[in-house]
């Protein structure tokens, strides 16, 4: 078996490699010159340069024929690949990889809308890298991912609405109003459809890290174990509160924080502090 995702899981290409994952870049253009997220540049330099332009990044996924090439490419040497993209609501990308998939009929590919993005699209993919490698079977793996996906929950807010306003993911004129009185919405990532939708809005920045534990405790009682995730937009200081203010609730075990790659942050500019977070006890054991 093959595992082919995209960068929009924010796992860096060395680690993918070492994984044993093919992954094809998302990109991003701005001011005339294009980046592949991942490759190109490093976040921090990316977000310096949004900072500084006065025009707004334009994002694209990997090409129909890049895809074929890549299954093409997977299949000579195994034709069983299970291809696993971010939300098919946030990105055009699990749909362009479904139709280079009708394309190249001497592979067998079995493709996943995560419905999530960054480390949650993340977590999926880890899980089936590690179950592939121990041997499991495509069932296995993709009713571990679908178990993964049912317990994560993700959250985020943001300083600054204008760069999900101009890539159209959320309501342009709800957008501008909620910018002009200064509101600060705490998002969820849907596991419905895996879109975003508002869930409170906060009169300031600081409390709305705060609404982001507070959502999680609607879902999760008051002590309980929660594994969480912190993603962040070059913002470190507000991934600290976001930290402190889940362990005022609950008892979290933390992985890592990510950086948010360049094809996602260039819909939500610096600043943008998120969580990915699920019941230890919801979360099957991987081996």
């Amino acid at each position: 078996m093959k595992i082919l995702t995209d960068s929009g899981a924010d796992i860096s290409f060395e680690e993918c490699k070492s994984l044993g994952i093919t992954m094809l870049p998302l990109k991003v253009d701005l001011d005339g010159v294009s980046y592949k997220s991942g490759i190109d540049i490093d976040p921090e330099e990316f977000y310096d340069l949004m900072d500084a332009s006065p025009t707004m990044p334009i994002t694209s996924t990997p090409s129909v024929g890049e895809f074929m090439e890549a299954y093409k490419r997977l299949a000579a040497e195994d034709p069983e690949i299970l291809s696993i993209h971010l939300s098919s609501g946030l990105s055009a990308t699990f749909n362009t990889a479904v139709q280079a998939a009708a394309m190249v009929p001497e592979a067998k590919i079995t493709l996943i809308d995560t419905l999530t993005l960054s480390a949650g699209t993340g977590w999926q993919l880890r899980a089936a890298s590690a179950m592939m490698r121990a041997g499991h079977q495509l069932d296995e793996i993709v009713s571990t991912m679908r178990k993964i996906q049912d317990a994560a929950s993700t959250f985020f807010t943001l300083p600054d609405l204008k760069y999900l306003i101009a890539g159209g993911r959320i309501s342009h004129l709800k957008g501008l109003l909620a910018s002009l009185l200064g509101i600060k919405p705490v998002i969820e990532v849907s596991k419905e459809d895996g879109k975003y939708y508002d869930k409170v809005k906060k009169r300031s920045f600081n409390k709305a890290i705060d609404g982001i534990t507070e959502l999680v405790n609607k879902i999760h009682p008051a002590s309980t174990e929660i594994v969480a995730q912190i993603v962040s937009a070059g913002n470190p200081s507000g991934a600290e509160l976001l930290k402190t203010s889940m362990e005022k609730v609950f008892k979290c075990e933390w992985k890592p924080t990510v950086t948010l790659g360049t094809a996602l942050g260039a819909h939500t500019g610096r600043g943008m502090v998120g969580i990915i977070c699920a019941d230890k006890s919801a979360l099957p054991t991987i081996g």
